[in-house]
């Protein structure tokens, strides 16, 4: 069994060096805050760890700084991400391992400083050391198109865009394709960033009552192509109460979105799951209950 399971994830490596290069980063955006860009970028980041790919999730939310809480690890943080930028800290000591998985490695915000201490050629030098390490780096975006966010998608090869299925989210999530078309290294450079939709905290059956907006018609709104649809679920707060992303969580319906969602990324053709109400009661009283 160890040994099909290794050939497995070595097949699943082989195949990303083609689809992705070593060292992809993978930015985790949308413009507005609170549509889970940190639930996606911990559990989008541990499903390509437990493929077997060396992966690293850097929290670019300086001040604030959410990601090792993800994964129960905010007591193990000695060095962030700007004690490596400042030279007062090697990469390799600010680096905190996952508990569960040696493949995933996180790279925590600073809690005491603000957004302006990121010094964009300190920061490219932090980023070339992490993608000669890692198959892929995450970046963790913060809101809006500042400073933290625009450091976040520069370096990108590719980009994750996470909205909810409400309107000033979607329109936020335009936005910030616009500002990763022009703004991004890539771009300077005459290159294309490759996009991707996520949709959060979708509920099919406030869908089908005209009170969400379908991916259909968010599709039709952004032109991006359809990742994943990833549905309201509470195991995404019991997920982070405990310590670890809901993708680790089994048999829960998010962790299933999040796992299909991984698996297209690396090339698998997937059927989209959770698009169409259920059917029974429960379901129904759940169309009525307010997302967090």
């Amino acid at each position: 069994r160890l040994a099909q399971r290794y050939g497995a994830l070595s097949k699943a490596r082989s195949y990303c060096t083609r689809a992705h290069p070593k060292g992809t980063v993978v930015v985790v955006t949308s413009g507005k805050g609170g549509v889970g860009k940190t639930t996606t970028s911990a559990s989008f980041g541990y499903g390509l760890a437990k493929k077997g790919f060396k992966t690293c999730i850097i929290d670019f939310d300086i001040g604030l700084r959410n990601v090792d809480v993800h994964f129960g690890i905010e007591r193990r943080v000695i060095y962030d991400f700007v004690h490596v930028i400042t030279g007062e800290a090697k990469l390799s000591q600010a680096l905190v391992v996952d508990k569960e998985n040696p493949n995933l490695q996180i790279l925590a915000a600073s809690q005491t400083k603000d957004k302006t201490v990121l010094d964009s050629d300190k920061l490219e030098g932090v980023m070339e050391e992490l993608k000669s390490q890692f198959d892929f780096v995450i970046c963790d975006s913060p809101a809006g198109i500042e400073a933290g966010a625009f450091h976040a998608m520069y370096y990108s090869d590719v980009a994750l865009i996470c909205t909810n299925p409400e309107t000033s989210s979607i329109q936020d999530a335009d936005k910030m394709l616009g500002f990763i078309a022009s703004k991004s290294k890539r771009s300077e450079n005459g290159q294309i960033v490759k996009t991707h939709l996520l949709v959060n905290r979708y509920n099919p059956a406030r869908v089908a009552r005209k009170e969400m907006i379908s991916t259909d018609d968010i599709k039709t709104i952004l032109r991006i192509p359809l990742l994943g649809v990833v549905p309201e679920s509470t195991d995404v707060l019991s997920g982070t109460n405990v310590g670890r992303p809901v993708i680790t969580i089994e048999g829960s319906e998010a962790s299933i979105a999040f796992t299909d969602a991984v698996d297209r990324f690396l090339g698998k053709d997937i059927p989209m799951k959770f698009l169409t109400p259920k059917n029974g009661f429960m379901d129904f009283i759940s169309g009525f209950m307010p997302s967090n």
